[in-house]
């Protein structure tokens, strides 16, 4: 029995077995620890990812996901390079920032997140007090205006459309920072006259009461392919299949979420989440709220425009190609893998 034991062990030694100890010979290797970066609540399918946790067949086998709230997509950058964030939910804006200024080379788009500007959907909105001296784009001259990070996607939809209309920051207008939560309160105590409002925030009953539309996004640049799951190449080539796994689960969770049969129970998700009235979230997952491809796959062509856009405002020292810097395949397996 002895020389038997000997003989197996001799044979593990061979197959290269033996060098990780005869005592972890049982071990199995932990869940890939993928953590994931969110913004705005609701809007972003990140923020109510872990709610629905009982659908992900591989969490806690393959991965485990942590959602972690950023002010806004350009610190996701800072996070992505520093190895902090596994997952960033870039905008439009911030991938050619990521890309052509802090080179990140290796970043790949991977999958939608929101598109905005889509027919039939909600487009960000840009919005001044109602009784206030606001009437028209060109008032702004001399104002102030508030986004939520420079170089965010809001942010540079703004600067677009007042270049439309000839204004230009620091020159003709200023431009302040605040959170999307404290925004309406900014408005309302007049520290500046134009907010960038998203969703959930712009459906705020107080802001709908004393402020309006000045424009859209849509109408400042069209369609957009808002934000989309971003990762490194190396990290995507090290951990594929549980990166797989990982949309897969992700699709699972957003059909749940987009299924109108789980509408009542996706508002009590989202009262938990904000701590307001289930009855204030007939709008989510639906045609009132933003575009989401249902195999969360990005708009690239779209996403190309935008990127240029933010070259031309002169937030990226260069344009690139999106294309080249997106992996699809990895969302196209786990689609299909659900078909």
């Amino acid at each position: 029995m002895r020389g038997k034991i000997v003989s197996a062990l001799v044979m593990l030694l061979a197959l290269g077995v033996g060098s990780l100890g005869v005592g972890n010979l049982g071990a199995q290797a932990e869940p890939l620890k993928i953590r994931g970066a969110w913004v705005a609540p609701l809007a972003n399918l990140a923020s109510v990812w872990l709610q629905k946790k009982d659908l992900a067949v591989h969490f806690g086998q393959s991965y485990v996901f942590e959602a972690v709230r950023y002010a806004g997509t350009p610190p996701m950058i800072t996070a992505i390079a520093n190895n902090e964030l596994e997952i960033g939910n870039l905008a439009f804006s911030t991938l050619p920032i990521a890309i052509e200024n802090a080179g990140l080379d290796d970043i790949r788009v991977i999958s939608d997140d929101f598109q905005d500007g889509v027919e039939g959907y909600v487009s960000n909105d840009y919005q001044v007090l109602t009784e206030g001296p606001i009437k028209k784009v060109e008032d702004l001259k001399g104002k102030v205006v508030a986004i939520n990070a420079a170089g965010a996607g809001v942010d540079i939809a703004m600067r677009a459309m007042l270049r439309k209309h000839g204004l230009e920051p620091n020159r003709d207008y200023t431009i302040i920072e605040a959170p999307f939560p404290g925004m309406k309160s900014m408005l309302m105590e007049k520290k500046t006259d134009l907010i960038a409002a998203v969703l959930p925030f712009m459906l705020d009953p107080e802001l709908k009461k004393n402020a309006r539309s000045l424009f859209d996004m849509k109408a400042a640049i069209g369609r957009s392919q808002f934000v989309m799951w971003s990762a490194r190449k190396p990290f995507i080539d090290a951990h594929r299949a549980a990166m797989v796994d990982f949309l897969e689960d992700s699709l699972r969770i957003l059909h749940w979420y987009l299924d109108p049969k789980n509408h009542d129970a996706a508002a009590e998700i989202a009262s938990q989440l904000t701590k307001q009235p289930p009855e204030r979230f007939g709008w989510i997952f639906n045609k009132n709220d933003y575009y989401r491809d249902p195999n969360l796959m990005p708009d690239l062509d779209a996403l190309q425009k935008n990127v240029d856009m933010t070259h031309e405002l002169g937030f990226a020292r260069g344009s690139v190609d999106v294309k080249a810097h997106s992996d699809l395949s990895l969302i196209q397996e786990a689609a299909n893998r659900l078909k």
